[in-house]
């Protein structure tokens, strides 16, 4: 999200109105603490405005399944990557690679051929934009823990759901590692964002098991939804960078009203 953070204004604790970044992409000066603020979840003040870089709507877009286990999914994404194929969004579940294609009509058409040639892709058709909204929105009956979630929901996006009941089943874990890494021997199941670099995983193991997994691939893991909250919901900070997060929130909510606990006991 932060990439496309231009400028924000924010209250502080003492109710100042302060304003950071621009609201173009060539204006911006001084400390970046627009940016700062994305994923701080209200804790250093409170956001008033903010500029986002937008971009516009592609001519064309397409959706292919190819029928892949995980290992191959994620070498295939990575290699993927540095070819130039108009891929704008990935999803691995269940034995099933959902790729969304993206761009000029003319670069959409011929990498639909070409995945269709070369790995036997089946275009995905109907209403698309149903599963890849789902995804996004994390309403998939996999993020609800539902009953055969693998199997279903690479299927026809008419029978996503819109909504799910988030109370249902194991508790939900976002692991953010290198798209590189290797696949994670975690019990559960596992859906797969990113290119590889985004890792959801319903599971029930340890939450000192799910970190250390990702931790030693050089990511981190976020206890996303559900399962108990004693192991803290953020992966815990080294303790330089807390240091650095103290003194963040020392300087912007001095008194310490915005948010106290919401991501860190101390912050």
């Amino acid at each position: 999200m932060r990439d496309f953070v231009l400028g924000a204004a924010m209250l502080d604790a003492q109710g100042r109105a302060l304003n950071f970044g621009g609201q173009v992409m060539k204006n911006v000066a001084g400390y970046d603490l627009s940016r700062l603020l994305c994923g701080s979840l209200g804790i250093l003040g409170l956001v008033a405005e903010v500029s986002l870089k937008v971009l516009p709507q592609p001519a064309a877009t397409a959706t292919v399944t190819l029928a892949l286990d995980r290992p191959a999914a994620l070498r295939l994404l990575n290699e993927w990557a540095g070819r130039p194929l108009p891929i704008s969004a990935s999803a691995w579940l269940g034995g099933t690679l959902a790729l969304r294609l993206a761009g000029a009509r003319a670069a959409v058409d011929a990498a639909v051929a070409w995945f269709t040639r070369e790995h036997g892709a089946q275009p995905l058709d109907g209403e698309v934009h149903r599963f890849w909204s789902a995804v996004r929105e994390q309403t998939l009956p996999f993020f609800d823990g539902l009953p055969g979630a693998g199997q279903a929901a690479t299927q026809a996006p008419a029978s996503v759901p819109a909504t799910g009941d988030s109370a249902s089943g194991l508790p939900l874990w976002r692991l953010s590692v290198p798209s590189v890494a290797p696949p994670l021997a975690l019990p559960g199941e596992e859906l797969i964002e990113w290119g590889g670099a985004l890792r959801w995983w319903r599971t029930d193991a340890e939450p000192a098991a799910i970190r250390e997994a990702a931790a030693r691939v050089g990511g981190h893991a976020t206890l996303f939804r559900g399962g108990g909250r004693q192991a803290g919901v953020f992966a815990p900070l080294p303790p330089a960078l807390l240091a650095l997060h103290r003194r963040l929130k020392a300087e912007l909510d001095p008194r310490g009203i915005f948010n106290p606990g919401r991501m860190y006991p101390d912050l």
